[in-house]
Formats: structure tokens, C-alpha cells, sequence
């Protein structure tokens, strides 16, 4: 009987271990680069400017921005605006409707597919009016990536590539995959600054042929293209901007 009672509760502790509270068993998916945001339940208040700074999101919709280049899709989901790839569609921006100039920047970061490549827009224009869905939207992008190149600067819509060092020579491991990550940029005359996490990892001068321009512009929320149609998600939060004098 002893033996007999003890299986029967090894059996029940196995199988709760083993089930969500929807009843449903969670086992890992080795071969998914999906990635769940933390729950925001279990995160501080977001979405509210420290002293000095001014919220460019106000955590419910979209007010102040506006999608430029392409189709993807952006809304806003649990407090985050949440961007999907859409099949066919080219780069596409949700951009701020405001013109910065010389300031810092700070926003949380969550990839939810690891193989979605996406960036930050800063300082950035329409350099080809007259297209599809608004123009093409170009200048500095801050890379955002889990490919060991997040935080450098590439000259979006073919000007000029890199702006920095070839990242392949500079890889890190300062972008956490499966978590949100802070960014924090600094645009200043010629040059910008990128922090992740914290951690330093570029400070680049505008290439010569691009030193006059793009010294102010849209800040802009990238979903890379793609092929065929994954629905691959970037989130972003707690987008902050303080103008520098």
C-alpha cells in the first residue's frame, strides 16, 4: 500500500510540474527562436519620463507617429508597441511626426524571433520622396539584433553601409536574447553614441560624404523585410528623449 501511494504521488507532483495553469503540458521547443516577453505584471511602471526627459509613447497607441516606407504592422500591446513583418512589404518605419536635432535618446528593446533584423532611425528623412506608403525613409540606424552587432551604426537605404567599424571585428555579447534590453544614444552634432545595457559600444563621426547632413530628423522604429511571411515581432518601450543644447 505504501509503495502504491508513493508512486501514485510522484506521478501527480510529475505531471504538475509538467502543466500549465491552462491544463495544457509546456514542454521547451529547442528548435523555436521565439522568444516571451516578461510579464508586465512583474515589471515597475513603464512608459512614464524620468525628470527631464519627455515620453515619445504614451503606452496605449500611437499618437505622434506614423508609418513610413512599408506595411508592417504596429500596435500596441501589454504597454509596448509591438511591430510584425508582413509578407512583400520593404523596410518598414514607424517614425515620430516631430524633427529632432541634437539630443539623448533611451528605449527598452525585446526581440521576440532572434533571426528579425531591426533598428532605430535617428536624425533620419525621407532621402527618396514620391514612392509607396510615404517615401523611403534613410540615415542613421542604430542596429538592433541578436547577432552580436546590436548598437552599430548603418547608413539605412544604401548610404554609405557602416557608418562604424565593421561590426564583424568588434562582436559582443552585450545584447541579451530573450530579454528586453535598454539602449541609450546620444546624437550630437557629427556624432553618435551608442550604449546598451549600460555597456559602450560605438561612438561614431558621420561619414565625410554625409557630415552635412542628417543632423536632425524622425526618429524611427524599424521591422526588417522578409521572406515569405513568419510574422517575426520586435517590441519597444519606455522611449524617452531628452533635447541637448
Amino acid at each position: 500500500m505504501t509503495y502504491r501511494l508513493l508512486t501514485f504521488a510522484l506521478i501527480l507532483a510529475f505531471g504538475f510540474a509538467l502543466s500549465r495553469p491552462g491544463g495544457e503540458i509546456a514542454l521547451a521547443d529547442h528548435h523555436s527562436s521565439k522568444n516571451t516577453a516578461p510579464p508586465a505584471a512583474d515589471a515597475p511602471p513603464h512608459n512614464v519620463a524620468p525628470e527631464g526627459w519627455t515620453s515619445l509613447f504614451n503606452g496605449k497607441d500611437t499618437e505622434g507617429w506614423e508609418v513610413k516606407s512599408g506595411y508592417a504592422t504596429y500596435e500596441v500591446k501589454g504597454g509596448a508597441i509591438t511591430g510584425t513583418t508582413a509578407k512583400g512589404s520593404g523596410n518598414s518605419f514607424l517614425c515620430t511626426t516631430k524633427i529632432f536635432k541634437d539630443f539623448e535618446l533611451k528605449f527598452d528593446v525585446f526581440l521576440h524571433d532572434d533571426k528579425l533584423n531591426s533598428g532605430c532611425q535617428v536624425r533620419s528623412k525621407i532621402v527618396r520622396p514620391g514612392g509607396k506608403y510615404g517615401g523611403r525613409i534613410g540615415g542613421p540606424q542604430v542596429e538592433i539584433s541578436a547577432n552580436r552587432q546590436a548598437g552599430f551604426i548603418f547608413g539605412e537605404a544604401g548610404l554609405g553601409g557602416w557608418w562604424t567599424q565593421d561590426p564583424k571585428e568588434k562582436r559582443h555579447d552585450h545584447f541579451k536574447k530573450g530579454q528586453w534590453n535598454t539602449y541609450h544614444v546620444v546624437a550630437k552634432g557629427n556624432t553618435i553614441t551608442t550604449l546598451i545595457n549600460g555597456n559602450l559600444i560605438a561612438e561614431t563621426n558621420h561619414p565625410e560624404k554625409y557630415k552635412d547632413e542628417f543632423q536632425e530628423g524622425v526618429i524611427g522604429l524599424q521591422v526588417h523585410s522578409v521572406k515569405d511571411d513568419p510574422k517575426w515581432q520586435v517590441s519597444w518601450r519606455n522611449i524617452y528623449i531628452k533635447p541637448l543644447d
